[in-house]
């Protein structure tokens, strides 16, 4: 496996934000979003096996959540998913953030799969499997990043067709965060305001949660491996 990163913080983002997690970040994606904030994690990186991964998780926390991200986890899943299964059966709460772009009908069930539909706003929009949502189910969250109106309008239109709120454990909408932002910790560096997320969310009357990565507002923005 090509690994990124391995390191131990809290999960920022979906319904378990807030809680202690390890996270294993692999290398490479097929996809380049515009305002994507991990693209050092496209190449480079160092080979490890997946026990080698497996005993680094171990050694950082004998229990409680992974998370598998990326780049794109999902390229790497012939050794990924293997990985996964013996993790489980180790009584370790998996989650997997994925674009969606790679069928997801082998991940272990068991898993909890954060989908990031792509948006208009991102350059990739279009590319999201729509075979995946078959396999979702209420442990499982589909996440839009928005930057702007017409990705907000994409993301409930979305949302409403395939009746996203109730056939999945929850729907994110998250604004996009500044590639390049500054020290301050606040809602400055959201391109979209949340504020204006929030009142479109309300006037739409939508059941979805407004997602802020949470580490960037502990940490300073800019700030990897937290």
């Amino acid at each position: 496996m090509q690994i990124t990163e391995i390191y131990r913080s809290i999960q920022g983002e979906s319904s378990f934000a807030g809680m202690p997690c390890t996270f294993v970040r692999l290398t490479a994606c097929n996809l380049r979003c515009t305002w994507c904030d991990s693209e050092y994690t496209f190449t480079g990186g160092k080979k490890m096996s997946a026990e080698e991964v497996e005993r680094e998780v171990l050694s950082l926390s004998p229990s409680g959540l992974v998370e598998f991200t990326g780049g794109e986890p999902m390229l790497q899943e012939r050794e990924l998913l293997p990985l996964m299964e013996r993790l489980i059966a180790q009584g370790y709460t998996l989650l997997l953030e994925t674009s969606g772009e790679r069928p997801l009908e082998r991940v272990p069930a068991a898993v909890h799969k954060i989908v990031d539909v792509k948006c208009p706003g991102s350059g990739e929009g279009g590319t999201f499997h729509l075979a995946n949502l078959q396999t979702l189910t209420s442990r499982d969250e589909v996440k839009f990043v928005l930057s702007g109106r017409q990705d907000y309008e994409f993301a409930r239109d979305f949302t409403r067709e395939h009746d996203l709120e109730t056939n999945t454990g929850g729907v994110i909408f998250s604004p996009v965060f500044a590639k390049v932002p500054s020290t301050e910790r606040d809602t400055s560096n959201c391109e979209l305001d949340p504020r204006v997320l929030t009142e479109w969310i309300l006037q739409d009357k939508l059941n979805v949660r407004l997602g802020l990565q949470m580490h960037k507002f502990i940490w300073p923005p800019a700030t990897k491996g937290v």
